[in-house]
């Protein structure tokens, strides 16, 4: 149901702008010698030369449409250049054309707010930079306007050629004229500049409509192109939208030209709100009074990254799938693309999506409810290619059932789509180690240490008996390989020995062992279990025949460590003395001296550090 925004208050310059024949555009830079011939994109499949999805205009004037398949453009145009699409995991790959619009998106949002609503256009509030560029540098005190800004056609305005330029320096310059045509002007010129730099740098072309609101800019954005740019005065809107069709589809376009003879919004006119409300509500008759007004509240909602990721595919006619072998195949597809577009969004914008949703188009062949829907299906989404993978071929099957209901024949889907939405940023320090340690905030590596973050959780209280076992490289690895993380945290476990609990906030470091056993299980800890592997046993190709080396550094997988003995940087007054008891007594007599002194004892052996406890190859 549509929802009536009042206006904000305040005059404001929003531009709509939309890039001319993208992929064509895209296609030609990489092919330069395609410019000014008439080209189209074409999505390849084997029915009848696949199906055309952008036209240059050079074959637009030959009568070539995006209805149109390949080989009835080339019917239509025989010179015509079909290029295909580039194809991966069976589908198109349109990752070309989303790095080309990010490459324009860029330099549009430097101005102004700026909201990405597609692959090829943006929205953008550019009233601050309008009011900066009225009270600094007024159209009328600027010398020599911008050719592009001239070239503007600007409604209610009428004349053509060296006139047609002149009329429109007149309005740009109008010293007379009401603050909202003043900003409006301002933000003329500076579309005009935007659009020339985007040629400059991406060669690349685009249109535009500026207006107070997005819809109006919308509208205009369509009416010259290609190249060229409307702008909508609040005079002309009236007359805009008298000679504009009704843009109404579905139920409700239907409903207002048999029921009320509505044609264009113009004829809008002639209701009063009230009327509208009492044939449509409340909501909807306020709406349709504005739009007929070209009112709107819509305010540009400062996004450059996309809402959601989604990957789809259609099977038309006999290409549709009729098996759960076949369904699976191609969901498997689609998750690896979408889990590769997932993990790229987290690690260049340091965002994570949450909700995994899966949408079908089925059919079967015989039912009652011949039009009955397969239903959407969603689930939290889990971070990895397989889990993807996984989930998706539960919500098709859950869908399916609910589908088919009690018939379980005959039935076949025409298209499938996964979609990652409710993408939130990832919060500062969640990358940190202590993400481990149940959120905690200080990371062992920049300063802290394994003893400050057990005193500072009152959770973490065990007691043990006085047998311990220390626990090998060699005990967790598998055929003399690297040890797994599951391998590893079961030794350890399996090595303690009647754990009990204590009273409240007497703690102990057997709980720092104890507490992996329940994040190892999630998926979203590897990397933090990669660190705590790291902490825990020595690295098998960083030894040191003669021990560690404080002058030394050490590699695993590529990433450097530092010497770990440097890391645990214990203070002595941060230490619970009622903890020292529980510790093995060769590390208590060493916390012993700590206490004793705020300094570390500098007459202790090599090998009688607090890391060595956890050593390979400590003497037994």
């Amino acid at each position: 149901m549509p929802i009536p925004r009042p206006d904000r208050q305040g005059d404001r310059v929003i531009a709509h702008v939309d890039m001319d024949c993208f992929y064509v555009q895209v296609e030609q830079r990489k092919q330069p010698e395609l410019r000014g011939l008439p080209t189209a994109v074409v999505q390849y499949n084997e029915w009848k030369g696949g199906a055309l999805i952008a036209v240059s205009y050079e074959a637009r004037k030959f009568g070539v449409k995006r209805s149109m398949r390949g080989d009835e453009a080339k019917m239509v145009c025989p010179s015509i250049h079909l290029v295909q699409v580039p194809v991966a995991r069976g589908k198109a790959d349109l990752n070309s054309y989303r790095s080309a619009g990010s490459e324009v998106v860029s330099i549009l949002s430097a101005r102004g707010r700026c909201e990405r609503a597609s692959i090829d256009e943006v929205y953008l509030d550019l009233t601050d930079a309008a009011e900066t560029m009225l009270s600094e540098s007024p159209p009328e005190a600027i010398e020599d306007i911008d050719e592009e800004a001239l070239k503007s056609h600007v409604l209610g305005i009428t004349g053509a050629d060296v006139d047609g330029l002149n009329n429109v320096r007149r309005w740009l310059c109008q010293s007379d004229a009401v603050h909202k045509d003043k900003l409006l002007a301002c933000g003329t010129i500076i579309v005009a500049q935007l659009r020339d730099e985007v040629l400059r740098k991406t060669e690349f072309t685009c249109s535009a409509g500026i207006a107070h609101n997005k819809m109006l800019a919308k509208l205009a954005s369509g009416m010259h192109k290609p190249a060229q740019q409307t702008i909508v005065p609040s005079s002309a809107v009236t007359n805009l939208l008298a000679s504009l069709p009704k843009q109404l589809g579905g139920k409700l376009g239907s409903s207002l030209h048999d029921d009320l003879g509505v044609n264009t919004v113009g004829d809008l006119l002639q209701f009063s709100e009230e009327k509208l409300q009492e044939r449509y509500g409340v909501n909807t008759g306020t709406w349709l009074w504005n739009i007929a007004r070209g009112i709107s509240g819509d305010e540009v909602e400062g996004r450059i990254l996309p809402k959601s990721h989604g990957c789809g595919k259609t099977f038309p006619g006999p290409r549709a799938l009729k098996t759960s072998a076949c369904v699976e195949h191609w969901l498997n597809q689609l998750c690896e693309e979408l889990n590769e577009r997932v993990q790229s969004d987290s690690e260049q914008n340091k965002r994570v999506a949450n909700t995994l949703t899966l949408h079908a188009t089925a059919h079967k062949a015989s039912d009652i409810q011949l039009h009955k829907k397969f239903p959407s299906k969603s689930c939290p989404l889990r971070y990895g290619r397989d889990k993807i993978q996984e989930d998706a071929k539960k919500l098709f099957d859950s869908g399916l059932r609910e589908f088919l209901g009690s018939h379980t024949d005959g039935w076949r889907v025409t298209s499938l789509s996964v979609i990652a939405s409710k993408i939130l940023d990832i919060p500062s320090g969640s990358c940190s180690i202590l993400k481990f340690f149940q959120g905690k905030s200080q990371s062992i590596t920049s300063g802290g240490s394994l003893e400050d973050i057990l005193d500072d959780d009152p959770s973490c209280s065990t007691e043990r008996d006085d047998e311990h076992k220390v626990f090998s490289y060699e005990e967790c690895s598998k055929d003399g390989g690297a040890p797994s993380q599951d391998g590893l945290i079961n030794t350890v476990c399996a090595q303690k020995k009647s754990i009990k609990p204590k009273e409240k906030g007497k703690n102990s470091i057997l709980k720092f062992f104890s507490s992996i056993d329940a994040p190892a299980k999630q998926a979203q800890n590897d990397t933090n279990l990669l660190h705590l592997n790291i902490l825990m046993v020595r690295v098998p190709n960083c030894t040191d025949p003669q021990g560690y080396d404080d002058r030394r550094h050490y590699t695993h997988d590529g990433i450097s460590l530092r010497r770990l003995d440097d890391l645990w940087t214990i203070r002595a007054e941060d230490i619970d003395p009622s903890v020292v008891d529980e510790l093995p007594l060769e590390i208590q007599q060493e916390v012993q001296g700590w206490l004793r002194s705020s300094k570390r004892p500098h007459n202790c052996t090599r090998r009688s550090s607090l890391l060595n406890y956890f050593s390979l190859d400590k003497p037994t």
